[in-house]
């Protein structure tokens, strides 16, 4: 069943809960997740911009990541589809997990042995490739998570996650950017894909979830296609516009921009840490080491805030902090390459993105029915991707027309609509509560 967000979501969790060996789990699986995203999206750039593409070029590259924006259209044969062997040996979400850690590793390696500049085509080609496969095991993780654990532990273990997630960041961030500037960007790139080890040893460890009632995994023609069809894609969508009714629209909305400012910053964030004239090794201290500590503070906050004041207010905190912190890097642009306001920028920019991280995860779990765990969540976690993968498309041309200071205060104003809805998505709940 699904459960509706409301304020005692995650208070009754315990601060004990981040000891008991799921929270583990999930910190190790949240690294195993985040540690693809930098090595084709932030990471990537750098290489571009090293290998001489112009911004427009650079920029565009944002594009790979509608693997992530697209992820639900492949979700049901993650929900329900038996894979020969793998799904007998390990289970529905331990089998996905497995299969798509191995074709994320083996694509980074194949990624590393490419030249960018003398085949972009290709290049970009083998990073989507790595980028689909980081987007299932995304979704696999999401559904094991959501379904190892009741609601009331849903923040607790989104924070483990992000804790994870976010350690992986930095290595894939900073520990990349180190590896490049003394030795090559092939040997980071293989690095990290020795790095994947951490996250298939996880899922080859962890206990495979309890299937809910009244799901089971099925070869597609089991039942008949258009069977099959209706109870695994259509069934999903029906499930929320029927629990939720006309609003579940505007939710969507609110889903859709929530981080928008924050992905059409980011796919420039380190062309413009060079072009300020910052070092890579500074960048890596600072931007991602530092940043890493900063950021783990804010997923503690947003944690906290969850089981402290409830989801609601929590939300609307989030969303403030995510396209206000934006306009540090406004300043930075006019200071120039000072590492003081690099620290201030990357200090108030990570914690909002943890904070937030944290509080989004919990909101969007709550909004799942456990009958289409992976379906559901990856819609979600598709639409809060897709129009900020799309805007960000154009960033480079937005910051050769207006320069940077001006593209950081429009990265900021498309945080507004995210604010607004944010209110109106929580006075709904609160008005629905009143109501029952």
């Amino acid at each position: 069943m699904a459960a509706e967000p409301t304020s005692k979501t995650a208070k009754s969790a315990n601060w004990r809960s981040f000891l008991q060996e799921k929270t583990l789990v999930l910190f190790f699986l949240g690294f195993s997740g985040g540690l693809p995203f930098p090595l084709v999206y932030a990471t990537l750039t750098a290489w571009l911009n090293e290998a001489g593409l112009e911004k427009s070029t650079i920029s565009t590259f944002a594009w790979v990541g509608f693997a992530y924006a697209f992820k639900f259209l492949w979700s049901p044969l993650v929900d329900r589809l038996t894979l020969p062997v793998l799904t007998r040996l390990l289970g529905r979400r331990r089998s996905w997990l497995l299969l798509a850690q191995c074709a994320t590793a083996g694509g980074l390696v194949v990624l590393a042995g490419v030249d960018p500049a003398a085949a972009t085509g290709a290049f970009a080609a083998i990073a989507v490739g790595v980028a689909i496969s980081s987007a299932t095991q995304d979704m696999a993780i999401d559904a094991y998570r959501i379904e190892c654990a009741e609601l009331d532990m849903q923040a607790v273990l989104a924070a483990s996650y992000q804790y994870g997630y976010r350690v992986s960041l930095i290595l894939g961030g900073a520990g990349a950017l180190y590896i490049a500037q003394y030795g090559s960007w092939q040997l980071a790139y293989q690095c990290m894909a020795a790095c994947m080890l951490i996250g298939i040893a996880t899922t080859l460890y962890c206990k495979e979830p309890a299937v809910p009632a009244g799901v089971q995994s099925q070869a597609i023609f089991d039942e008949g296609f258009t069977r099959w069809f209706f109870n695994s894609v259509i069934g999903p969508f029906v499930d929320f516009l029927k629990r939720y009714g006309s609003f579940a629209l505007t939710m969507l909305a609110f889903i859709a921009v929530f981080r928008i400012s924050d992905y059409v910053l980011g796919i420039l964030a380190n062309p413009f840490y060079l072009d300020v004239g910052f070092t890579k090794a500074q960048i890596a201290s600072v931007a991602k080491l530092y940043g890493l500590v900063v950021g783990l503070v804010g997923i503690a906050g947003g944690g906290f805030a969850v089981l402290k004041f409830g989801l609601e207010r929590s939300l609307i905190a989030a969303a403030t902090l995510i396209a206000t912190t934006n306009l540090f890097f406004a300043a930075l642009a006019y200071t120039g390459p000072d590492l003081w306001v690099l620290a201030v920028t990357i200090s108030f920019d990570n914690f909002a993105q943890g904070f937030a991280g944290t509080v989004f995860i919990a909101y969007l779990s709550s909004l799942t029915n456990l009958q289409f765990t992976a379906t559901q969540y990856a819609l979600f976690s598709s639409l809060s991707v897709f129009f900020g993968k799309l805007v960000a498309g154009w960033s480079g041309d937005v910051q050769e027309s207006i320069g940077y200071v001006g593209f950081f205060i429009y990265a900021a104003a498309l945080g507004i609509p995210s604010i607004i809805l944010s209110i109106v998505v929580v006075r709904h709940g609160e008005l629905k509560k009143s109501d029952d």
